[in-house]
């Protein structure tokens, strides 16, 4: 097979694996009304049980993106493939919050994975369109949960079918995936091909030692049920002061190197925790909208899979930066309008701009840390992903808890508060960036005849 065809197969097969994982986020959004219903649980239990899924992939990521270089991209993707196996046979026999909590860390850890592998390996088999790229790939995060919807509504909704035989169905997209990659040459990172040193790479995340810590504690406190944010806890507060002023000592001080990469990284918290917090809880937010709730989430879905596919002329004419900043204020307008929208016409146009306003954060993000902070290497994509999935495993009981008191409306309209911070901060990127070109290696050319050469 020539490199052609076998990037071809790599990239597809990435983009099953890629389907799985999406997969899985349709399917825990429709089954989190079964989980009420049939078993009794509460929406704050449901959100509990269901965190792993994001904090189980933060936790993948972040020791994926530690060990890829050394135990290799083929290893952390088979161990995905294994993940993915057993998750889904423990959901299928879940019926309470502890085994759907167990499903949830292994799908996690699994999802987790296929990230960590698969965001380097495009990066390594594209480094001339690696913003482009990545978008083509992340169209099928959205574009998995449009198949999963549209399933969903079909086999359950319909047919009255059970949700065991829907969450079966992931089966066939992990077959493909486990066949595509199988025996095939997969290339190094980036980093490895263009002589990073492991050293630098750390040093490139700014702050890794503040940001590790960070993460672990925001897993920690989303794997304990009864633990939450309290933003009226001054002791919250605190700790996000302790938090920052590590970030800076430890970059600017210790490590002495610009702090792009920490910005990125806050910022990914609330740009994940709009899109995928909102989305999880799609079903709870808009029962009532007059309109199938597995519908609207297609449509939010399917507008970002053809808004990701063809994002590379925009992201040309705006540059990144521009497009988060977009992104933002479409965002925070979409939220408000769902907040107030009455009725099922209303409705889907206020989820029509939420899906445009959405639609390019998370590859995006990626590009940019890819782009602009490119010797973060493997780690800072994984840190970049694992920092926007344990946002979310700490937003969803908060929201489930915001959906239990305070109704769905007033909860949509709490989110719109995490838009508009964001707005803030992709202004000050774009004032930053402005003169400042993308830093992609200058032996590019080094990576493809790496990749072409087989090393």
């Amino acid at each position: 097979m020539n490199v052609t065809e076998n990037r071809k197969r790599l990239f597809l097969a990435s983009c099953l694996a890629l389907i799985v994982t999406s997969l899985s986020f349709a399917i825990r959004a429709k089954i989190e009304g079964v989980f009420d219903t049939q078993y009794g649980l509460t929406k704050e239990a449901i959100g509990w049980a269901f965190g792993p899924a994001f904090w189980g992939f933060t936790l993948a990521m972040f020791i994926g993106g530690l060990l890829i270089d050394l135990v290799k991209t083929r290893t952390v993707i088979w161990f995905a493939f294994v993940m993915h196996l057993i998750g889904l046979v423990v959901l299928i026999l879940s019926r309470d919050a502890t085994t759907l909590f167990i499903s949830n860390v292994l799908i996690g850890l699994g999802n987790g994975s296929v990230e960590a592998a698969c965001n380097p390996l495009i990066a390594t088999m594209f480094p001339n369109n690696k913003t482009k790229m990545l978008n083509r790939f992340h169209v099928w995060f959205p574009g998995g949960i449009v198949i999963g919807g549209l399933l969903a509504w079909i086999l359950m909704d319909n047919l009255g079918l059970s949700w065991q035989l829907l969450t079966g169905l992931l089966f066939i997209p992990l077959a493909l995936y486990g066949y595509l990659f199988f025996g095939q040459k997969i290339p190094e990172t980036e980093r490895v091909v263009t002589g990073v040193s492991y050293k630098d790479m750390l040093r490139n995340v700014a702050a890794p030692i503040t940001i590790i810590i960070t993460v672990l504690l925001m897993i920690l406190i989303a794997s304990v049920q009864s633990w939450n944010l309290d933003f009226s806890n001054n002791t919250t507060w605190i700790v996000m002061g302790v938090i920052l002023i590590g970030i800076i000592v430890e970059g600017r001080v210790i490590n002495k190197i610009a702090l792009l990469f920490p910005l990125m990284f806050i910022a990914m918290f609330l740009t994940s925790a709009t899109e995928l917090g909102t989305n999880q809880w799609i079903n709870a937010l808009l029962e009532r909208s007059g309109i199938n709730p597995m519908i609207i989430l297609v449509v939010i879905t399917g507008l970002m899979a053809v808004g990701r596919f063809f994002a590379g002329p925009l992201i040309h004419r705006l540059n990144p930066a521009g497009v988060l900043l977009g992104s933002s204020i479409i965002s925070a307008l979409g939220l408000y309008s769902l907040s107030v929208a009455e009725g099922p016409v209303l409705t889907m146009g206020a989820a029509i701009i939420f899906a445009i306003g959405v639609c390019y954060f998370w590859p995006t993000m990626l590009g940019v840390v890819a782009e602009y902070v490119p010797k973060s290497g493997a780690l800072g994509l994984s840190i970049m992903g694992g920092a926007g999935m344990v946002a979310t495993s700490l937003i969803l009981p908060i929201m489930g808890a915001s959906i239990d008191e305070a109704g769905p409306q007033m909860t949509l309209r709490y989110m719109t508060i995490l838009p508009v911070i964001l707005i803030g901060i992709f202004i000050f990127l774009v004032i930053y960036l402005r003169n400042k070109n993308p830093s992609l290696h200058e032996d590019t050319d080094e990576v493809t005849e790496a990749y072409q050469s087989g090393e």
